[in-house]
């Protein structure tokens, strides 16, 4: 029986796990569960799955979620520390789905404990990619990308040689707005940003697709996994999102992951690692598709993908400063403080700004020069008007 835990487990990627594990509950015994605000999922994944500790993000839920596991043998904690502590418990498979910046501290102690990590939070690779690699090669850990599109790239790298690649093709789909004249951008609010066409996730990133903010993270993520040179990796606008990434290697051959968009697949790849067992998703039908359609994307009309490419050639903590810009923008986008182009302009601002008041030009020592990154270009970002 192996131990597992699940951090972010409320989220679409945490209930998807819990669906697999679900599927053969003999196998595991999950050692924690954390969520954010809602309690009632946590509290119902906590009946069904009996963890050893659940723990929510919020110290003020905690009376909430002690009355919901009362009169079962499951510890309730809450807060940022308790969630570190739980992923010191040790366990075999951790899932890392926490959202932000919140899920890096939780993804290191899970790699320094020698766990594999299967990794769903983009921020732990953009933020403190070098930093995480170095702890999971020191404590013999495993790491496993979760992001369907790095999923994709990992299973068509098995069993080849990086130095062969050529290119890394990441796709999108565009997202919400894909088929919204440019001119009409600047008036799309969080509501209409919150529908994506092809998968079901979560609203902030559900909006970073539309902005493409959510691609700009993954190619800094593709990069930092996989050691490749940024010039090498590309992205293309794949409405149909059925072909989640292409490898093409010095031969002039191709490698296409294909499949349903069903975050399952990568879950279960990761879970299963390293054999295929059966899984209970759809399977495509050729005939019924009848085309691949794929589009140019735009660096005019996505910014962040421009933005994300210069945050690649910087390195270092650039990252960290990158995504905290991001994370402040939607937050300001959300509450409609600012509009919708006006998220890459500031994130844009803020590491002009960075440009000439910080150095970020250094490696990342440890988590603490991470944070204090964020929390300065936080401020920032919740200052500087666009």
């Amino acid at each position: 029986m192996r131990r597992i835990s699940i951090f972010g487990a409320t989220g679409s990627i945490g209930q998807n796990t819990l669906d697999l594990v679900r599927r053969d509950k003999k196998s595991y015994k999950i050692v924690a569960l954390t969520g954010g605000r809602n309690i009632a999922q946590l509290v119902r994944d906590a009946r069904e799955f009996h963890p050893d500790v659940v723990v929510t993000a919020f110290p003020e839920l905690l009376p909430a979620l002690k009355e919901g596991v009362s009169g079962l043998k499951i510890e309730a904690a809450a807060g940022g520390l308790a969630i570190c502590e739980a992923a010191d418990r040790p366990a075999d498979w951790i899932m890392s789905a926490i959202v932000g910046i919140a899920g890096l501290a939780p993804s290191l102690n899970a790699v320094r404990q020698g766990a594999t990590l299967a990794l769903a939070n983009k921020e732990s690779l953009v933020t403190a990619g070098p930093l995480l690699l170095a702890q999971a090669a020191e404590h013999g850990a495993v790491v496993l990308p979760v992001d369907s599109e790095h999923s994709a790239v990992f299973q068509a790298l098995l069993g080849e040689d990086i130095a062969s690649v050529e290119r890394i093709i990441i796709t999108a789909s565009g997202g919400a707005f894909r088929d919204w004249p440019q001119a009409d951008l600047a008036h799309a609010t969080p509501a209409q940003a919150q529908t994506h066409p092809n998968w079901l996730m979560g609203r902030r990133i559900t909006i970073d697709s539309a902005s493409m903010f959510n691609k700009a993270m993954e190619l800094i993520e593709t990069k930092e996994f996989f050691g490749i040179d940024e010039a090498k990796i590309e992205t293309i606008i794949h409405p149909e999102s059925l072909i989640h990434a292409i490898v093409g290697f010095n031969d002039g051959g191709m490698m296409a992951h294909v499949g349903a968009p069903d975050m399952r697949h990568a879950i279960g790849f990761a879970l299963n690692h390293p054999k295929r067992q059966h899984l209970d998703v759809a399977r495509l039908d050729f005939t019924t598709i009848g085309q691949f359609r794929f589009f140019a994307a735009d660096e005019a009309r996505y910014p962040a993908l421009r933005l994300a490419r210069e945050v690649m050639c910087k390195g270092h903590l650039w990252g960290a400063a990158f995504n905290a810009a991001k994370e402040v923008a939607l937050d300001r986008f959300i509450v409609s403080d600012i509009g919708f182009l006006d998220m890459a302009q500031l994130v844009e601002a803020v590491l002009r700004e960075l440009d000439h008041v910080g150095d970020l030009n250094t490696v990342s020592r440890d988590l603490q020069d991470i944070l204090q990154v964020d929390q300065a270009t936080r401020e920032l970002a919740r200052t500087l008007d666009v």
